[in-house]
Order: structure tokens, then sequence, then C-alpha cells
């Protein structure tokens, strides 16, 4: 259950969004150059090349109270889930062999892949020790970091268990999405949430609508891989179905395009085998339709809440970013 009772002391200091952005920003730098010497170098690497920090600013934007303030105990929640994170995009490097991230050489790439696992571990244990360094603790056990980071680490394991299943069903691959992307959405906006006092049954619809714009998130994804180039991405391209991950767009075009699976099953599909396939089947216009099924019912929960006219334009900001529609 939600604990209801007042989070905010008299003495507590409150902020801005913008001010509170800037002090997640520091914090995860401050955390990442602070680390032991013998990692620190590794650590600075990554702080080289900076994320959209959507997550935090996620946490951020569900915490702001009605006065658009800001409780300090949400930046700390905010920056941890940022390097939570950051460490699943070095495992992901290391599992998808990727040389480049943000437009710049990956962790793995640079040092090497038992050097980037460890230093990713290492992110899990700083994530986590962000997130209990907070006060009145016992007011936010409902937040569960570790459940989340559990999750996360499960849908990981997922789709490594499913690389390369001809015979993964739309089912399946939306579940695991679930836990590889949307879990942590779903930990920002109802951390948020916790944060702002709100009551159990508002708490859940954040819950919910991370959890549809997580959805949103990783199926953008999924078409980024065939419509962007490198540039744009500024990650590897055209490069799924070659790491063995199964997208939506492909699992559309297993199921409509007859001779696919018997290509891919005796090793004779080509890239371009592959394109051609999910143009025919219109594997990219089915995922955009369910990304627009989410925005919906994204929309209608956003309508359902209670909320200041500037609070709900960001929330709309960040789930229209998410679709790729603003």
């Amino acid at each position: 259950m939600i604990n209801n009772k007042k989070k905010i002391k008299d003495n507590t200091k409150l902020v801005k969004f913008d001010e509170a952005l800037e002090l997640v920003r520091s914090e995860v730098d401050n955390s990442l150059s602070a680390s032991p010497l013998i990692i620190r170098g590794y650590t600075k690497h990554l702080t080289e090349s900076k994320g959209k920090f959507i997550r935090a600013v996620s946490v951020l934007i569900c915490a702001e109270d009605k006065d658009g303030l800001i409780h300090p105990n949400a930046i700390k929640v905010a920056a941890s889930i940022e390097i939570l994170h950051l460490a699943t995009l070095v495992h992901d490097d290391v599992i998808d062999n990727a040389d480049l991230r943000r437009g710049d050489v990956t962790l793995q790439k640079k040092y090497g892949r038992k050097t980037a696992v460890i230093c990713g571990d290492y992110l899990f244990c700083v994530a986590l020790n962000l997130a209990t360094n907070i006060t009145d603790k016992e007011d936010y056990l409902d937040v569960d970091m570790p459940n989340y980071m559990g999750k996360i680490c499960l849908g990981e394991l997922n789709q490594h268990l499913n690389n390369g299943n001809l015979n993964l069903s739309m089912y399946q691959y939306l579940k695991i999405i679930s836990g590889k992307t949307a879990a942590l959405f779903e930990a920002s906006f109802f951390a948020g949430a916790i944060f702002a006092g709100c009551k159990e049954a508002e708490c859940k619809k954040y819950k919910q609508l991370g959890h549809y714009i997580g959805m949103i998130f990783q199926l953008i994804d999924d078409c980024i891989d065939f419509e962007n180039t490198v540039d744009e991405a500024k990650k590897p391209v055209q490069s799924d179905y070659e790491q063995g991950v199964i997208t939506l767009p492909l699992i559309k075009a297993f199921e409509d395009v007859s001779d696919l699976k018997e290509k891919a099953s005796s090793d004779q599909m080509t890239r371009e085998d592959i394109n051609e396939a999910v143009a025919k089947a219109g594997g990219l216009s089915f995922t955009h339709r369910l990304v627009k099924k989410y925005h919906s019912k994204s929309m209608k929960i956003i309508r359902e809440l209670e909320l200041t006219e500037n609070k709900k334009a960001n929330l709309i900001e960040i789930l229209n970013k998410a679709s790729h529609l603003s």
C-alpha cells in the first residue's frame, strides 16, 4: 500500500524543475567522477557522451506538486534511475558487441568486454546506493528499486533466451520489452508520483502511463533499426537481427511472408531479404499502429489525472517525444 502520510517536512527546500534537472545532472556526473581510482577512467568515458535524461525528466515532472515544486529525494532517485539506465546500456553494448553508443565509441569497444561487464555491474551498485541514500526512506519503500532492477535483468535474459527464435510471437515479444525497457519508465513515473504525494489510485495511473510510454519507446527503437541511418540514430542500425534480436516488424514479416522462416532457418536470409519482407508485410506500419494505440491509452490516462496545465503539457511532451511526434 502507498503510505499517504505527509512526506514533505516544513524545513525541506523544494526546487523548480530546471534547477532539479541540473541537480540530477550534477549528481550523475559526481557519482561517476567520484568513483574509486581503479574504475574512474572507465566511468569518466561514460560522462563524455550525454543522453537525453528522459527517464530522469519523467521522474521530476511526475514529482512536481501543484506549485510546480520538487522534493530533493526525487532528485536522488531520478539520478539513480539515470545511472541504472546507463548500466543497462553498457551491458547491452557488450551483448550486442556494439561499437557506437550516443555517437561515441562504446566502453566495451574501447576497453574490452570483460571490463565493460564489470563497469556495468558497478553502475548497478552506484544506482542502488543513490536510491537508498534519501531521507525518510520508510515513506518511499513502494518505489522498490531492487524489484525494478530485477525486472530489467529478467527482461534482458528473456530476450537473450529468445535470440534467433523464429517462432517468437507478438505476445512473447511484448512481454520481453515490458521488462527490458518499459519497467524503467514505469519506475520513473511511479517514483515521481509517490514523491508528489499522490494517493494510491493516482500512483497506479502514473505507473501505467510509464509502462505505456516505455513500450512506445522500445517499439519506436525497433523501427529506427530499419528507418534511420547510423548518423541519425548515433548507434548501429540494420543490426538487430544480425545480433539475434527478433523485433516486432520482423515478427510480422515472419507471420506474413511464407518462405522467410525457411530462408532464416537455413542461414540464407540476407539483410536485403529482411528489408523486403518487412516492407511486403507492412511490419513498420504495423508497429507504428501499435504505437498509436499505446499513445491513445496514454492520453486517456493523462486526461484522467488531476494535473496543472503545465504538468499536463510536459507529460504530453514526453509522450510525444517517445512516439517521435515532436
